[in-house]
């Protein structure tokens, strides 16, 4: 064993790794929120070429070392790092997973460069925080129904698609739509995240009655305090992470 970890020590030493030719690599990030019950989408005009002055998702290169030895950044921490840098918003705050690896050879002008995608959820209270980064001519809230028909630069068009795939399977069965809401929600609010999320609209009735099947099961519990949105002051109510530990079926819709 030990002569063979010898005569790797040694291979190594003597590798070069620029013998053989490399891509770039970067991350794209797909950040979404809902606002006036409407799914948005996060879109940046880009402020240099290529592309320039066309609208994009958000994101950069991946970091890498610059000296002997040195390997750069983690995916998921340059994630973090964009995500910080292209809102304005701290990572912390954000649910943020990746999505999918795109490494069409044609998919940057520039050269061969393979992304890393991540989609993020930002609740509303924050949406209105976001600022344009500095590689950044401008920063807004795209509808994702109402602007369908506007083209991303790249292939940011594609990785859309594939995030809002992502997302609409994934509220079925997973806690996403709580990111969406405030920390306290009504009823009402919960039900138009689900609602732009599928880009359906749910029988208010069903849906109430799932809601309260969530609430036996404790994944959501009632919280102090009511929120005035019509009529009448509406219940508020907040998300028991813990619940779904106990039982991860509850969010299924039976």
């Amino acid at each position: 064993m030990s002569a063979t970890r010898d005569e790797e020590a040694a291979y190594l030493r003597e590798y070069r790794a620029g013998d053989w030719p490399r891509p770039s690599v970067a991350v794209d990030l797909v950040v979404f929120t809902v606002l006036d019950t409407d799914l948005k989408v996060l879109v940046i005009r880009r402020d240099v070429h290529p592309f320039k002055g066309a609208w994009a998702l958000p994101g950069g290169f991946v970091r890498v070392g610059a000296g002997e030895g040195e390997r750069g950044e983690d995916v998921y921490a340059a994630a973090q790092r964009e995500l910080a840098e292209e809102t304005g918003l701290d990572p912390a705050t954000v649910y943020l997973e990746q999505l999918y690896t795109f490494g069409a050879p044609d998919r940057d002008p520039r050269m061969r460069v393979i992304s890393v995608a991540h989609y993020a959820l930002v609740r509303p209270t924050l949406a209105p925080l976001v600022v344009a980064g500095t590689d950044a001519a401008a920063v807004r809230w795209r509808s994702v129904a109402a602007e369908a028909g506007e083209p991303l630069a790249f292939d940011h068009d594609e990785i859309l698609r594939v995030a809002l795939e992502r997302v609409r399977g994934k509220v079925d069965y997973a806690p996403i739509a709580f990111e969406l809401v405030p920390e306290t929600f009504t009823v009402a609010e919960l039900r138009s995240v689900y609602e732009a999320i599928k880009g359906t609209t749910y029988d208010a009735g069903n849906f109430r009655r799932r809601f309260k099947r969530m609430q036996t099961d404790g994944v959501i519990a009632q919280a102090p305090g009511k929120r005035t949105t019509g009529t009448k002051p509406a219940r508020v109510y907040r998300f028991v992470r813990e619940g779904l530990l106990a039982r991860p079926d509850a969010l299924a819709d039976t």
